[in-house]
């Protein structure tokens, strides 16, 4: 039985409440929203607002039009790092950051932004006080991740947010793995600007995302056109969230993500992070065992997401991850995740790791699975990195 365990990239299965919310916005409404005053284009955009207010109530954000609809993270923090930033601002971010946040601030630098990076230690965590510190010189703008991709480490967000709101700086917030697994309120977190997709933790379908914008924050578009409202002007619409949403929105998909939404607040984030938790705990008591593993990140027992990497001594990641899914049938992720400078904060760059990120429809049954089969491959297959 094939199992999957690579949840961290996208969550599967979705809830069956998912994949039938889909087809009913496809067979059933059918249109655009806002693009019309007939029924079908009412209801679309009806389905559009839910999913919005759903968003809010989950995140506590008191202003659903506040949200911003994307078609991934990337897109989210691309918007908030190129729309906020001017020559001469100057951003505190770490070592830790996916590409999705580290290119664009790298672009940003090119347009004469200086970004700081504050280094993580061996497990991948930021030291909130070293964020202080940085934060002695007037920043514009602090930027991580709530938890890594790589080592599953959680960030200070609520402590580091404090420092940055009293030093005058904005906080933006990359939750690509934590939102719907980690409890987030953006006022007591005190985020300003908070960018998740929608095919993760949320449960939704790939090719949705969003980001949350706080009152008082102007950004200037990504890009600019039909919003269905304000038409006779040449210019964007100023009023949110058509001012950042241009062109026809996929509907179908944000009927999913709402379904998906649903799903996470109806099961409870808390629970949800319960069960990941016991999972990552049994996953890491197992490992332990092998001596060739090493683990990457919080020791176990310690919080992290529900993200665990290792290497194995004398084996390239990659083979790992080839006799996992060739001989066991079984789904990791391997190499560097999209996060190079991660790798060597923790040590393990080029090769990168072996990632397992269970979900929450994953089973115990399943983690024990891939012990077994990670003792097997390692007993009897050694190859040279």
């Amino acid at each position: 039985m094939s199992i999957y365990l690579d949840n961290a990239a996208t969550s599967f299965p979705k809830p069956e409440t998912v994949y039938t919310a889909v087809e009913h916005a496809l067979r059933d409404v059918g249109v655009s929203p806002g693009r019309g005053s007939h029924r079908r284009g009412l209801a679309a955009a009806r389905l559009v607002l839910e999913a919005r207010e759903a968003l809010a109530d989950l995140f506590v954000i008191p202003d659903s039009s506040r949200i911003v609809f994307t078609q991934n993270a990337t897109e989210a923090l691309n918007l908030a790092v190129l729309g906020l930033l001017k020559p001469g601002d100057r951003v505190v971010t770490t070592t830790m950051e996916h590409n999705s946040l580290a290119r664009p601030l790298h672009l940003a630098t090119r347009r004469g932004v200086e970004v700081v990076f504050v280094p993580a230690d061996r497990t991948g965590r930021v030291d909130s006080a070293e964020i202080g510190a940085a934060l002695a010189v007037p920043t514009r703008l602090v930027a991580l991740s709530h938890c890594s991709n790589v080592t599953g480490t959680i960030q200070p967000i609520a402590e580091i947010g404090a420092l940055a709101r009293k030093r005058g700086a904005l906080m933006l917030v990359d939750a690509a793995q934590s939102a719907g697994c980690v409890p987030i309120d953006v006022g007591a977190m005190s985020i300003d600007l908070l960018a998740a997709p929608g095919h993760k933790g949320l449960y939704g379908p790939p090719g949705t995302g969003f980001l949350y914008i706080a009152a008082g924050i102007d950004l200037d578009p990504l890009m600019v056109g039909g919003t269905g409202t304000a038409s006779t002007g040449e210019d964007q619409p100023a009023d949110l969230p058509e001012r950042f949403e241009s062109g026809t929105l996929n509907t179908p998909a944000i009927a999913g993500l709402l379904a998906g939404v649903s799903f996470v607040a109806s099961t409870g984030v808390a629970a949800i992070a319960r069960h990941e938790e016991r999972l990552v705990n049994r996953l890491c008591a197992g490992l332990q065992e092998m001596p060739p593993v090493r683990l990457c990140g919080p020791e176990p027992l310690k919080p992290r997401g529900s993200v665990v990497s290792f290497t194995v001594d004398g084996m390239d990641p990659g083979h790992v991850g080839f006799l996992l899914d060739q001989e066991h049938d079984i789904a990791v992720r391997t190499g560097l995740h999209c996060a190079p400078a991660a790798h060597r904060t923790i040590g393990t760059f080029p090769a990168g790791t072996v990632r397992v990120s269970p979900g929450y429809f994953t089973t115990d049954a399943e983690i024990d699975t891939f012990i077994t089969a990670l003792k097997s491959i390692t007993r009897g297959r050694i190859c040279n990195v």
